[in-house]
This record gives C-alpha cells, sequence and structure tokens, in this order.
C-alpha cells in the first residue's frame, strides 16, 4: 500500500500567515502583561494610602513601538523609583545636611508651588528664626514664637503684628517641625510579586489572543 499527501495552495503564504497570527496573539497578551502589571502597581500604591499622584509614576510601554513582533518586549517602570524602592525595600532615611530630620508640621505651610517647606526655607518666607527645643527620650522641635492665627478659609498661622506684639494678646508658641535623628519606612509594596504573577500569566493571555 502506497500513500501520498501533497500541500493545498501556498507554503509561503501559509507560513505568513502562521507568522501573524503568532506577532499578534503574542504582542496582544505582552500588552496586557504590562497594562495588568501597570495596574496591579498603581493600586498597591494607593491601597496604602500615598495617593494617585505618586500611583500615577508607574508607566508601561512596548517595543517595539508601534509594530507587532513575535519577541515583543514590555516595559513597566516608575518615574518615582527612589521612593518606590524606598517603599518596596524598606529604608532608614537620615538628614544629608545635620543630625537631625526635621518633618514640617501643617503649621508650617508649603513653599511656592507645593515645594515641601525646610526650615530654613521656612525662615526664609517669615522672616525670623525659629527656636530649638530639646526633649530628652522625645522628638525635639523647632518653633515659631509671636505667631497669630488667621481667621477666615484659609487658616494657619502668620506673624503676630506690632500691635499683638505689644499687648501679646492672641500670640502664641507654634510648632513647625519635628526633629527626629531618622525615619524608618517599613515595606509597603510588592514589585516583585506583581511582576512574577504577570510573567506566570502570559503563556495562558498568549493562547487567549491566539485566533
Amino acid at each position: 500500500m502506497k500513500l501520498a499527501a501533497a500541500i493545498s495552495g501556498d507554503l509561503r503564504k501559509i507560513m505568513a500567515e502562521e507568522v501573524k497570527e503568532a506577532e499578534d496573539a503574542v504582542t496582544a497578551a505582552m500588552r496586557q502583561a504590562a497594562d495588568g502589571l501597570k495596574a496591579d502597581l498603581r493600586r498597591q500604591v494607593t491601597e496604602t494610602g500615598m495617593g494617585q499622584r505618586l500611583a500615577n509614576t508607574w508607566r508601561a510601554e512596548l517595543y517595539p513601538k508601534g509594530q507587532k513582533s513575535i519577541k515583543p518586549a514590555g516595559f513597566v517602570f516608575t518615574r518615582a523609583p527612589t521612593i518606590i524602592r524606598a517603599f518596596d525595600q524598606g529604608a532608614v532615611i537620615k538628614s544629608k545636611h545635620g543630625f537631625w530630620l526635621a518633618i514640617p508640621t501643617p503649621a508650617a505651610g508649603t513653599g511656592a508651588r507645593g515645594k515641601r517647606m525646610t526650615p530654613g526655607l521656612w525662615e526664609q518666607m517669615h522672616g525670623s528664626r525659629l527656636r530649638f527645643i530639646y526633649r530628652r527620650g522625645a522628638p525635639s522641635l523647632l518653633v515659631a514664637e509671636n505667631m497669630r492665627a488667621r481667621t477666615g478659609k484659609r487658616g494657619g498661622f502668620a506673624k503676630g503684628s506690632a500691635s499683638a506684639l505689644r499687648t501679646g494678646r492672641g500670640l502664641a508658641s507654634v510648632v513647625m517641625f519635628i526633629l527626629v535623628p531618622q525615619v524608618s519606612l517599613k515595606k509597603r509594596l510588592d514589585v516583585d510579586g506583581a511582576a512574577e504573577r504577570w510573567a506566570s500569566a502570559l503563556p495562558e493571555l498568549i493562547v487567549r489572543n491566539w485566533r
């Protein structure tokens, strides 16, 4: 008994169509995995209470850009790597310029364009010196003297007027900064775990997208 087999149709065309289907499926799967990882990492940030602004620093890109490929690459990254790394690995933060790390209280306000307030910036903006108060066994303080509470929606504190300084009426000492030797940040994110989950899901995503 003899058996014979033959390919029906254009072999090159058939192979080209198979390659195109593979490129479509693998590229779509990689895009879904990258976007899924980005969404997971953004959700981790917001669920730990660090805010949507930091969450939105996570971005996802697909390479080659604007093309389908049998070997695409997904790249998920953050525009705030130092902050994310600190909360992913845990970190100890110390002052770069001295013994104390100054943590501003809400009363200290913010600098121009929302810039983080520092003792030097506060003194420059208000034209007065902060008083150092050492507390044994507790965080030390930087206090602003002769401050007066603002009325109205603006709130906060302002330097007492000349008449208030003469009478002392309505004046108060206000804690502007809390001083600590260092701050320990606990691990609050799991970047590697999320990446591993989406990498493991990639084969199934490819099968789903294969038509």
